[in-house]
């Protein structure tokens, strides 16, 4: 006797989710852009201002500053290496394994990242026109979404 074949149906959208979505990748793509062209005023990729945000906040190992970023830990080491060489991080033994590295960034790249944070006008002027309910209304719906 052959198997039937179950399908799930595909729950439909209505317009309001289909607008909510688009509003949502346009504030994405909008950050983005802003975030590259913020990074580019300092000579860096999107990527290396990334990792400098990440390591401004602590010391993190290659292997979890990959996972982080999302790419291979080769990757992590030539954008490393390209900050070292910058003087914006430093590689150091870890106190807990001397056999792992972490990366950290220097007092210059920690006021980098921090005027990087600084320039991004585009979420935080929109947001400081919301009163402090509607931000915390905000914050709640989209941890609500992550979380889901």
């Amino acid at each position: 006797m052959a198997m039937e074949k179950t399908t799930v149906p595909t729950p439909r959208v209505d317009s309001l989710t289909l607008e909510v979505v688009e509003l949502i990748g346009t504030v994405v793509a909008r950050y983005h852009e802003e975030y590259e062209d913020a990074a580019a005023e300092h000579s860096l990729t999107g990527a290396q201002a990334r990792l400098l945000g990440l390591l401004s906040l602590e010391p993190l190992p290659m292997r979890r500053l990959a996972q982080k970023l999302r790419c291979e830990p080769s990757n992590v080491t030539g954008i490393v290496d390209r900050l070292e060489g910058r003087g914006l991080v430093e590689r150091r033994p870890d106190p807990n394994d001397r056999r792992v590295k972490l990366a950290a960034a220097t007092q210059e790249g920690r006021r980098v990242a921090r005027s990087l944070r600084d320039s991004l006008g585009f979420a935080r002027e929109p947001l400081a026109g919301l009163s402090a309910a509607e931000r915390e209304s905000l914050r709640n719906l989209l941890r609500r979404m992550l979380d889901a």
